[in-house]
């Protein structure tokens, strides 16, 4: 007698073992490029911001001069961006910029107009002011231990104050021509009158070139310590858009008047502040205070030393603001400063720095401060009202702080 045999269970997967592969590869691929999209999530809304304006504005937001403009116009925010970005990944917040931007900028103009001094000694002079009302205000906060909030909200009231007193209510203008350049100034016409500056194309050739090596280096690093890298289509892709955005504004710049004083400037910040956050041991602590103060005293950071020192900082780059300010209106008046601090830190938030601390990056507040100057630009060429522009505005900080808020309870934070 025979015993019957059963046929085993057809199992599901088994079946589908041949078609899991690919599947598992595509979701793998398609889920890698979702995260990098929301990643760099602030640099497409930029982008949307731009291409808006552009319909809007028929096109006059993309001409060489408007884009030139652009940079001129939103420099000393973009400076002042820089140090705020920092400040709030520390913890803190820091009101007083614009006081401090004006007040410093009345200095530099008594230093040049009023004294005569040589443009050059003015300037450091004037960075040496920021760099005491940095230690003034960074003693009260790191040593003392007064919250960052009233410190700087006093210095608001105190710089103002010393502005107006400096000026006696009036303006100084007519700055020497060196000076004005920190503000209008271009480098152009280096090797000779040409319809296209050869300078600045060459400097976006190799910025462009710099960017693919640097992409290369990366990329080949990580696979060479076995850790995930982006599909080799998607890199690509991201390669050579971010490239030909580079050389578009590029020929931009070239096809006006050449690179901007101001963008020189900013590249430079730029490119020192960005080593100093990602690749030193200062930018580490700054992080590691954000993020939780008390474990960063107990693993053994100076704390207050760090603080001190971003505060120094903030106060130097808010001085460097205000010369770039003055040297572009070519006067230092009681009304300048007025509004930079919330410029400042709307450029932070709109960049991705998180409100309790600890998150940031000094490229995504260069980005906010970007996406600021195009809202203002854009809506002033089609000419809409200050009100509704600063509507606008707060409207956009309060959705990129919501963003950060909705992203911080999905992804499991409090």
């Amino acid at each position: 007698m025979s015993t019957p045999t059963s046929t085993p269970p057809t199992d599901s997967t088994a079946v589908g073992a041949t078609v899991n592969p690919i599947e598992n590869k595509f979701t793998e691929r398609l889920s890698h490029i979702l995260a990098d999209l929301g990643k760099n999530g602030i640099f497409i809304a930029l982008i949307a911001v731009v291409v808006l304006f552009s319909i809007l504005t028929n096109g006059i937001l993309l001409r060489p001069q408007n884009i030139s403009n652009l940079i001129v116009q939103n420099g000393y925010i973009l400076v002042l961006a820089i140090g705020m970005v920092m400040v709030i990944i520390a913890g803190h917040i820091d009101l007083s910029v614009g006081s401090v931007a004006a007040f410093v900028g009345a200095c530099s103009g008594v230093f040049a107009v009023h004294w005569g001094m040589p443009w050059w000694l003015a300037v450091i002079l004037s960075l040496g002011i920021g760099a005491l009302v940095g230690v003034w205000q960074g003693f009260w906060i790191a040593y003392v231990g007064i919250p960052a909030f009233i410190v700087t909200l006093a210095g608001m009231l105190i710089f103002r104050g010393l502005a107006l007193v400096v000026l006696g209510n009036s303006n100084i203008g007519s700055f020497p021509a060196e000076y004005r350049a920190l503000g209008n100034g271009f480098l152009s016409d280096v090797f000779g009158d040409f319809e296209l500056d050869p300078l600045t194309l060459g400097v976006g050739v190799i910025a462009v070139i710099a960017l693919i090596v640097q992409q290369v280096r990366t990329r080949r690093g990580r696979q060479k310590y076995g850790q995930d890298t982006e599909p080799i289509i998607w890199f690509i892709v991201k390669l050579v858009l971010v490239a030909g955005a580079i050389g578009l504004f590029a020929f931009a710049l070239a096809s006006y008047k050449g690179i901007p004083v101001t963008l020189i400037i900013l590249a430079v910040l730029v490119l020192v502040y960005g080593i100093v956050m990602n690749r030193t041991v200062f930018g580490r602590h700054i992080y590691a205070i954000g993020g939780n103060r008390h474990a960063a005293e107990l693993s053994g950071i100076k704390t207050r030393r760090v603080d001190f020192w971003l505060f120094v900082n903030m106060g130097l780059l808010a001085a460097l603001a205000g010369l770039i300010f003055t040297a572009r209106l070519n006067l230092a008046g009681p009304k300048a400063g007025d509004g930079f601090e919330l410029e400042a830190i709307s450029a932070a938030f709109i960049g991705g720095a998180a409100v309790q601390g600890g998150v940031g990056t000094i490229g995504g507040a260069i980005i906010g401060g970007l996406i600021i100057g195009v809202l203002n630009n854009g809506m002033s060429i089609m000419g809409i009202g200050i009100e509704w522009q600063q509507a606008v505005k707060g409207l956009v900080l309060l959705l990129a702080v919501a963003f950060d808020v909705y992203n911080k309870r999905r992804s499991g934070g409090r």
